[in-house]
């Protein structure tokens, strides 16, 4: 539980204006009403029904779904703000958090903005500015360029004098948007461009730093807060190394394995760091940790961070409390010496994404949502519920999951354990990887550096699925549930001789043997029929199809909700199951596997019409990995074209993806334009592959 170190009396507001959406939405108003504050949320056509407004005492419409025409729309947020008498608007994190434009807007109608100084954010978010500063300040750096001319043939001279590899970024860049790692270069015309279209579209504007990419290192920050009467102090260290496409997915506090040494000299860097730039309010300075014990500056993020909670865990504090006392002039209400750690605390980010596609990001519906169960051991910072829907137009991030226990191991086993419980269907998602992540040795000895999945790929492959278990229990449960679907519970006789009373699965007008069609999508498309054949007290089960995996199995069970409880030919299983028009998952054994409910003739119809194009050499079509917009066509219809080529880059929730050639060939259609928005799996361009002949000849 957290500590209300603030006089209980104080109300630092009666009124405030949240511009965000989600999650962070959701945790700052659950804070602010515990402070009796009221609270109102705005929400863009994409979010009408969204948690966050329905938790807000009021919530105001912003526009269509596009960030840029709602949450970045800054005058629709002010006019809102006025309309409704706020006295102060708390951005979060994202969108508008870390714009001065905005920030000077609020104080420009008398409006408190829940976050630092215009002058700071400015400051701060000039990544080169902020390295000036921070050399004057002697916090150390990392070796680089952030100058202020931005012509390409300057940038390409740095590049090649500071060395490879090196890393390309934003000056006004966060959330691991905007950054490239170049390795020769070779690679720095395709790079930059990238990175600045990225950088504009993400932060409306392209200028680059350059920076040597350091290897084996932690990415370890501190969290600080200062007042406006000079004080600041730091709340400990966040570790932050597990990432992917440069954004974290896990997060623990304290840093493991850092030297107290080092926890003290990093701590007062960090305050050395707000305290040169006059800061006040919730802010993290980031940093690089190599293996010979020196730590670099990256960045200061003046915002609070997606991460916070395991701060909160281990030192008992409300941040966002902090933040609405400390925006309306209170002092900080503790001292460097009176800030106490308790135990360990891991955040994992739960993405709507798929692993197995290198993460790239998913959307759709959440059709089964069944989450573990919050404690002082467990916490779930979430905007979603069942049903909802996950949009393309914002991050992918569905909820947070942080566990805190009295040391690491004991907080991670934890974690195992609400990870097993967190179950989700209708949408892709990485806790799948998540559960395997936590199991890597070198992460449970806090062997850890910011290449850590690249580096332990191959233990993060997907775990193998028992799919013969998989298929019966999807099978009983689509058996159970349709049965139960015809019950009549004021039918049933009290006559132990009436058929009325029997509880087997004896059903009248039932067939005895029922056939269920299942398809498995992953490593290609296998279909399999099921047949269940009615006992007394059983269903004798027979599989069919490629790679037959069982026949004649001896099933019972019982479906109650989601939760199914089975026995195969006497192994007790336990398993939840969720059902829809479409699809079966089934979540089992701490993996999940998802089975497609299709005919079997329109499936095998589809697939023998994709395998003949395929194999007859007639074309290859290039199809849309994800929901998302065309950023970028590269090709034209005949155009030849190289194996890995780039065609075309799409953008889903701020993230490009390059849709590269599979086989070299040439181009023969191509069926989108810049700025079409275009579904997963829609075929974007068509390929002749060149060595067809070839192939044919030695078919």
């Amino acid at each position: 539980m957290p500590q209300h170190v603030f006089a209980k009396q104080s109300k630092p507001f009666t009124k405030i204006l949240i511009a965000n959406r989600g999650e962070i939405a959701c945790r700052i108003i659950k804070t602010a009403q515990r402070l009796g504050i009221k609270c109102i949320a705005i929400y863009s056509a994409a979010d009408t029904n969204s948690r966050h407004v329905n938790m807000a005492d009021e919530a105001f419409y912003l526009g269509p779904a596009p960030a840029t025409e709602s949450y970045l729309n800054c005058s629709r947020i002010l006019e809102i703000a006025a309309e409704s008498d706020v006295q102060a608007i708390h951005p979060g994190y994202g969108f508008l958090s870390e714009n001065a434009n905005f920030a000077q807007a609020c104080t420009q109608q008398g409006l408190i903005f829940i976050g630092p100084s215009v002058d700071a954010i400015t400051t701060m978010g000039s990544k080169s500015a902020a390295k000036t500063i921070m050399e004057t300040a002697h916090v150390p750096l990392i070796p680089g360029y952030h100058g202020h001319c931005q012509a390409e043939l300057t940038l390409r001279h740095h590049s090649q004098k500071i060395g490879y590899p090196q890393l390309l970024k934003a000056v006004y860049g966060g959330g691991g948007k905007g950054m490239r790692i170049i390795h020769h270069a070779s690679e720095f015309t395709h790079a930059i461009a990238a990175t600045k279209r990225e950088s504009m579209a993400s932060f409306g504007n392209d200028d680059m730093l350059i920076e040597r990419y350091l290897t084996k290192t932690r990415h370890v920050e501190i969290q600080i807060f200062s007042d406006h009467h000079g004080n600041c102090i730091y709340l400990s260290q966040r570790d932050c190394s597990i990432q992917r496409r440069h954004q974290k997915i896990l997060e623990e506090a304290p840093a493991p394995a850092l030297p107290f040494a080092t926890q003290i000299a990093m701590g007062e860097a960090a305050v050395a760091a707000a305290k040169a730039i006059n800061y006040h309010g919730a802010g993290t300075v980031e940093f690089l940790y190599d293996e010979q014990d020196h730590f670099y500056f990256m960045e200061m993020n003046t915002r609070l961070q997606v991460e916070h909670p395991v701060t909160e865990m281990i030192t008992g504090l409300d941040l966002v409390e902090w933040q609405l006392h400390i925006a309306n002039g209170a002092p900080l209400p503790l001292n460097q010496n009176q800030v106490h750690i308790n135990g360990h605390a891991i955040e994992v980010r739960i993405y709507a994404e798929d692993p197995d596609k290198d993460f790239m990001p998913a959307s759709g519906n959440i059709e089964f949502l069944s989450q573990p169960v919050a404690s002082k051991h467990v916490r779930i910072d979430t905007g979603v519920i069942q049903g909802d829907e996950i949009s393309p137009y914002y991050d992918p991030m569905i909820a947070k999951l942080i566990v805190w226990d009295h040391n690491r191991d004991l907080a991670l086993q934890r974690l195992q354990a609400a990870l097993a419980d967190y179950k989700i269907a209708g949408i892709k998602t990485n806790i799948g990887f998540l559960t395997q992540l936590i199991q890597v040795p070198a992460l449970q000895t806090a062997n850890l550096n910011t290449d850590f999945i690249v580096t332990h790929a191959e233990a993060l492959k997907p775990t193998t699925v028992n799919l013969n278990y998989a298929l019966i229990l999807a099978g009983l449960a689509l058996q159970l549930n349709q049965g139960s679907q015809h019950v009549i519970t004021h039918t049933v006789s009290n006559d132990t001789h009436s058929p009325w009373s029997q509880t087997t699965n004896w059903r009248l007008n039932q067939p005895a043997i029922k056939k269920f069609t299942l398809t498995t999508t992953n490593n290609g498309d296998h279909h399999y029929t099921l047949t269940l054949t009615t006992l007394a007290q059983s269903f004798q089960v027979t599989v069919s199809g490629q790679n037959q995996v069982s026949s004649d199995n001896l099933v019972s069970g019982q479906l109650n909700r989601n939760e199914l409880t089975a026995c195969i030919d006497g192994h007790r299983i336990k398993a939840t199951i969720a059902i829809s028009p479409l699809h079966i998952t089934v979540f089992y054994a701490g993996s999940s596997i998802v089975l497609l409910r299709q005919s079997p003739i329109e499936s095998t119809v589809q697939n023998k019409a994709f395998r003949s194009s395929i194999e007859e050499g007639l074309e290859t079509k290039i199809t849309a990995p994800m929901n998302g917009v065309i950023v970028s066509v590269l090709c034209q219809p005949d155009q030849v074209v190289e194996a890995g080529e780039p065609l075309v880059v799409m953008e889903a929730m701020k993230m490009e993806c390059n849709i590269n050639a599979p086989v070299a060939g040439t181009v023969t259609t191509v069926f989108y334009q810049n700025g079409d928005m275009v579904e997963d799996g829609a075929q974007l361009i068509q390929l002749t592959p060149s060595l067809t002949l070839d192939n044919k000849e030695h078919a």
